[in-house]
């Protein structure tokens, strides 16, 4: 008897010892026997980029005391990479940051580059960052580049914030769901919300208050399915210990609502940027429509999204505030402390997001008088005034760090999704260093990019987010070095990195793009432009061009020597296509001034000439695939659910980053150097255009301008709504 216990016993304990031997193995292979739960969303991003080797890394979290900035070490120790970090979003930079340095890692919107050593080298680094917050994402990158995006796109984006330390980003979908809800309760009808909404590649600027209805309805489908994209967006951002911004109620009110409550206080607005969009309402602060509306949007929203700490709301974005001369500063600050007292009435603790932009785009309004009253009345810890336009703008210093409230430093550096291939890097390190040594910094808690479109310019990011964490002591060739190894792969040749450095001294010591907004006309380039005879006034484009060209021969000798999927293919193309952009906006100023001078063998030499260079360009966008016209028009197809939606959504693809709309000056603010918009959109506009021209000059007629633009102006319209 006592031997059958023993055996029974036996048995037991050997199978306790195989179950306990099959659980730690699993542990191993998912890497969690060296990490625990609190550390589980940096351990699946680094698997997400590195795969099973993400076993080999051991991270713990150990929370920061005394308000003590993010931090983070790392050290290999017997083939493990230890990493202790204050939270996941420091751990996951921190990861990021070894695997780049060795030359194994590479995470970028182009794609990934990943090959990892068998052994990890011997390593070890200690990093910490001064700016408590580290902001990304523009309220308009919401139009320009993500309409489309589905849950695969998004954790791909989160990854990349995660990976370069980014924990305040701004988090704007799903919100037109939350707004159906509210106005709903207020009575309107779904006809009145259907001529309401703005179509979905517009809805940033509804959101801003800036139009109303463009490109509409919007189908009931997009609620839903943003709602359900949101909530997985909020989940993983605040699984890696980010905090996103979400949005607030700033004081702008359907036309349907204003007519139904006509007994409340409220502003019909002028049409915004230069006319032609319908008007928009906003709702005095002093109405007790304000407060009421906007606790109930927060109260809506945190049913929906759970709770924030973050609320993004912006009244007067690039619109002049209603107010009268008389009692102007006290009617501001009415303003700002309506907006305060809602959100922490309806989310105690949380803190007032506000873009800084209105502050550097009407200068003349927002004196220091104006700015000064109107965040008086808010609590200095209450509020945060993203200031995130220094490469254009010197905010900042001109309103005194924001009178002791929470404010954050940045960059915009793209505009509309429009891509030139420019950026400055010693700017972006001298302004860092110089503001982390100012003694009026004032109350500066973050630091970042803020861009209104994304994948282009890759190395602008990767640079501005690494400069968060070194304060820029690190020289910029030994960042470069770095960063080319981890790229391209290997260790660099002494060539490629000479004509990277040739980069930065022609095209990357650029901080704003003049071009894209030259004679009140937008586009990257005069290419880019709806045609004009005035483009021979035009001044040049800015950079270095004999360098760029320089740079470019060393670059194509170079990416003879890699395979056809690396990404110094992928740089070539961007310098091939921007160095040719330029040629050609040369080469149209004289094709133009040819005509102009009854030069028609000179002039029919040049149109040949810049003809082909746009469908060379064209060409070898293909080399760009994610950088496409078709790309583009296909994403917003695929997401409609029928033939209907679908059509709507591709015209608002297609209008966006052309026509844009209403009477000013928008078109082509958004234009792409893309495969597909040389060949089908710019260069038959200006082919229209020059061969008008040619044969005024030919015919011995006067040439009218004005009526071959308005005959541009409807081609337009008719490729934006071809199918």
């Amino acid at each position: 008897m006592k031997r059958e216990n023993f055996s029974i016993k036996r048995k037991s304990s050997l199978k306790n010892v195989i179950s306990i031997f099959i659980l730690l193995f699993f542990c191993v292979v998912k890497g969690y026997s060296q990490n625990n739960e609190n550390t589980r969303s940096a351990f699946e991003v680094i698997e997400r980029l590195v795969g099973n080797r993400a076993a080999d890394f051991q991270l713990s979290l150990v929370k920061s005391k005394n308000n003590q900035a993010d931090w983070f070490e790392i050290k290999t120790t017997n083939n493990v990479v230890k990493i202790k970090g204050s939270n996941n979003t420091a751990i996951c930079y921190a990861a990021y940051n070894f695997l780049r340095d060795i030359g194994a890692a590479l995470a970028s919107w182009e794609g990934n580059r990943v090959a990892l050593p068998k052994v990890w080298p011997k390593y070890s680094k200690k990093g910490n960052t001064p700016f408590e917050y580290r902001e990304y994402l523009n309220a308009c990158t919401f139009g320009y580049t993500t309409p489309w995006w589905d849950w695969k796109r998004w954790e791909q984006e989160i990854d990349w914030m995660a990976l370069h330390g980014i924990n305040l980003p701004t988090a704007m979908e799903g919100q037109e769901a939350v707004w159906q809800e509210l106005w709903k309760e207020y009575g309107l009808t779904n006809s009145q919300l259907e001529a309401h909404f703005a179509g979905p590649a517009f809805l940033p600027w509804q959101r801003m208050g800036n139009i109303n209805s463009l490109e509409g309805p919007l189908p009931q489908e997009w609620f839903s399915k943003k709602e359900e994209l949101q909530k997985k967006i909020l989940d993983r951002m605040r699984a890696l210990d980010m905090h996103p911004v979400v949005p607030a109620f700033s004081g702008y009110v359907p036309k349907a609502f204003a007519e139904k409550h006509p007994e409340a206080k409220i502003t019909e607005l002028k049409s915004w940027s230069g006319g032609g969009f319908a008007s928009t309402f906003l709702l005095d602060s002093k109405d007790p429509l304000f407060k009421k509306i906007g606790k109930r949007f927060i109260e809506i929203y945190t049913k929906t999204y759970g709770k924030s700490d973050f609320y993004l709301a912006d009244s007067f974005n690039e619109i002049e505030p209603p107010v009268s001369e008389h009692n102007k500063y006290e009617e501001l600050s009415n303003y700002g402390s309506a907006v305060y007292e809602t959100i922490n009435e309806a989310a105690p603790g949380a803190v007032w997001v506000m873009q800084g932009w209105l502050f550097g785009d009407n200068k003349e309004f927002w004196t220091k008088e104006a700015t000064k009253a109107f965040l008086s009345k808010v609590p200095n810890e209450k509020v945060m005034v993203q200031d995130y336009a220094n490469d254009r703008y010197k905010v900042w210093e001109n309103q005194e760090a924001f009178y002791g409230k929470q404010w954050t430093y940045g960059y915009v550096h793209n505009y509309g999704g429009s891509n030139p291939v420019y950026g400055d890097l010693n700017f972006y390190k001298e302004e860092l260093t110089s503001l982390l040594k100012n003694p009026h910094k004032g109350n500066i808690v973050g630091y970042g990019a803020m861009p209104e479109g994304l994948n282009n310019n890759s190395i602008v990011y990767e640079y501005i987010y690494d400069l968060a964490w070194s304060k820029g002591q690190q020289p910029i060739n030994d960042w470069l070095t770095k960063y080319l190894n981890a790229r391209y792969g290997g260790t660099v040749s002494e060539s490629v990195f000479q004509a990277w450095k040739l980069l930065l001294e022609s095209v990357y010591n650029v901080k704003y793009w003049e071009t894209r907004w030259w004679n009140d006309r937008a586009g990257a380039y005069l290419l880019f432009k709806r045609p004009t005879a005035t483009i021979t006034e035009f001044k040049g484009n800015p950079g270095d061009k004999k360098k760029l060209k320089e740079a470019l021969d060393l670059l194509s000798k170079e990416a003879k020597k890699y395979d056809q999927k690396d990404f110094i293919q992928y740089d070539l193309i961007d310098v091939s296509r921007h160095y040719y952009s330029l040629c050609i906006d040369e080469d149209l100023m004289e094709c133009v001034k040819a005509y102009q001078q009854k030069n028609i063998e000179k002039g029919d030499q040049l149109f040949k000439k810049i003809e082909k260079q746009a469908l060379d360009i064209d060409k070898i966008m293909a080399g760009q695939p994610l950088n496409g016209l078709d790309q583009w028009v296909k994403s917003a197809s695929d997401y409609g659910s029928s033939p209907e939606v679908s059509s709507l959504y591709i015209k608002n693809a297609k209008t966006l980053i052309t026509l844009w709309g209403g009477e000013g000056h928008l078109n082509d603010y958004a234009s792409r150097s893309w495969k597909g918009m040389y060949k089908g959109f710019y260069w038959p506009r200006w082919k229209m255009f020059l061969e008008a021209l040619r044969k005024a000059s030919v015919d011995n007629t006067p040439f009218d301008e004005n009526k071959e633009r308005e005959s541009i102006k409807n081609w337009e319209i008719n490729w934006t709504e071809s199918k």
